[in-house]
């Protein structure tokens, strides 16, 4: 399924047919591979992959893995506990280690073996073509997962006395980079890691609970995505996901943030934060929506085992969702993020959600509440992202009206003006005074 590979040695056999041997037979039906592999690239759903770093510590273990960090590449849906098996049965004798912090000298100078194993994110390497412009989602999904060098793990840290009643008010970030020796994927499923960067705690522990909830609304959104495209996939990841975010006993972390950061003390002592205090807000009444549509689908994929556990998400969710909307408010989605829509040339297309366009749909939420019902149909161009997951603005530009503007009247519907028409069509809302422009 490497498709984009694919379509670049097809340009070199290309070149060679049309140019140095004369095939034209062949030439042509090179093409008209090279014509699925681009439908492929858009239609196809291809599961994105796992990255693992595993540190081999101790004197236990040969010269080449001795004291040595690796990055290994993980099957598709594989999880970290079945990794984690696998790795310990090809060192029986290795011990597991729990913590994800580098170890000390006592280890690497053991006669042991210890083994290290933890999730690492991988940092999207975009070519510079793509970069800047308004990029469909299923091309840069390869670049997600594919063609990277560069991985981070975030472990947290408290600082400070531990709060017995709020584990959220003191827990601070610490972000590692791990770059590897060669990019994956690769002749190898691992290569080692070359040089490590680590970045100081982050300055809030506000900005970790923000990055935490958006990352949430991200594997959220993604999962519902994969079962909106493939039906056949299997109901218990997303079991297990609904299941740990609307659990009483969680509450999607919920009441922690309200102890550490909704309350009149913290806005006293850190007046600057009342920015990220609203977007944190946001982002908790963002995920009613996105739960809603995972729960749906559950339901849809209900089996009899699965049935007392749908009914018991289902209750639950229905008070954390009155909850939140009483204490935050309503938000909701475009219909485009959760159903195939096609594109101008007819292919399906998928919309792959990252947090940072989440997070631009969180802060609009409130003025979308405003503007009029006729508009909605182009609110999935509004939320276009680009190629940095950034929401781009040409497809539905917004800006700010003068009356003059607002008051103008409209083109006749002429043949001349018909085009110039569908390009200066809009509407107003009297309060805020947006003008939305659609082409």
């Amino acid at each position: 399924e490497m498709w984009e590979k694919a379509i670049q040695l097809s340009k070199e056999l290309a070149d060679m047919y049309e140019n140095k041997v004369f095939d034209y037979e062949g030439l042509g039906n090179l093409l008209k591979k090279r014509a699925t592999f681009y439908e492929n690239i858009m239609k196809a759903m291809r599961p994105q992959p796992e990255y693992f770093a595993v540190g081999y510590y101790g004197q236990g273990f040969p010269s080449f893995l001795r004291n040595k960090i690796f990055i290994y590449r993980g099957k598709e849906y594989e999880r970290r506990e079945d990794f984690n098996l696998k790795l310990l049965t090809q060192f029986p004798s290795a011990e597991k280690m729990t913590s994800t912090a580098p170890p000390g000298e006592e280890i690497k100078s053991s006669p042991k073996q210890y083994v290290q194993c933890f999730i690492v994110k991988p940092v999207m390497n975009l070519p510079p073509n793509y970069k800047d412009k308004p990029v469909p989602e299923q091309i840069l999904n390869y670049y997600r997962a594919n063609e990277v060098q560069q991985f981070t793990h975030s472990r947290p840290v408290r600082k400070g006395e531990k709060d017995p009643d709020n584990e959220f008010a003191n827990m601070w970030i610490e972000r590692t980079t791990y770059t590897t020796a060669y990019s994956f994927p690769g002749i190898l499923k691992w290569f080692e890691v070359k040089q490590i960067t680590t970045v100081g705690l982050t300055p809030r522990p506000l900005v970790n609970a923000i990055e935490t909830m958006e990352l949430t609304n991200e594997k959220i959104s993604n999962i519902v995505q994969q079962h909106v495209w493939d039906r056949s996939l299997p109901v218990h990841p997303l079991s297990m996901l609904l299941n740990g975010i609307v659990d009483p006993a969680v509450m999607g972390g919920y009441t922690n943030y309200e102890k550490a950061f909704f309350t009149e003390k913290y806005l006293q002592e850190h007046p600057e934060d009342q920015d990220k205090i609203e977007l944190l807000k946001q982002l908790i009444a963002l995920q009613m929506p996105l739960l809603a549509e995972g729960i749906r689908i559950h339901g849809e994929k209900l089996t009899e085992q699965l049935k007392p556990l749908h009914e018991r998400l289902t209750a639950c969710f229905k008070e954390l969702k009155r909850k939140v909307e009483k204490q935050y408010g309503v938000t909701t989605l475009p219909p485009s993020l959760t159903e195939r829509k096609q594109s101008r040339s007819g292919s399906v297309v998928l919309p792959y959600i990252m947090s940072s366009t989440l997070r631009r749909l969180s802060v609009t939420s409130v003025a979308s509440s405003v503007i009029s019902t006729s508009s909605t149909s182009s609110d999935s161009a509004s939320s276009r992202p680009g190629s940095d997951g950034s929401v781009l603005e040409p497809l539905l530009e917004r800006r700010i009206s003068t009356a003059s503007r607002a008051e103008e009247p409209p083109l006749k519907d002429d043949g001349d003006n018909r085009i110039s028409k569908l390009k200066r069509k809009d509407w107003s809302v009297s309060k805020s005074q947006v003008i939305v422009e659609k082409e």
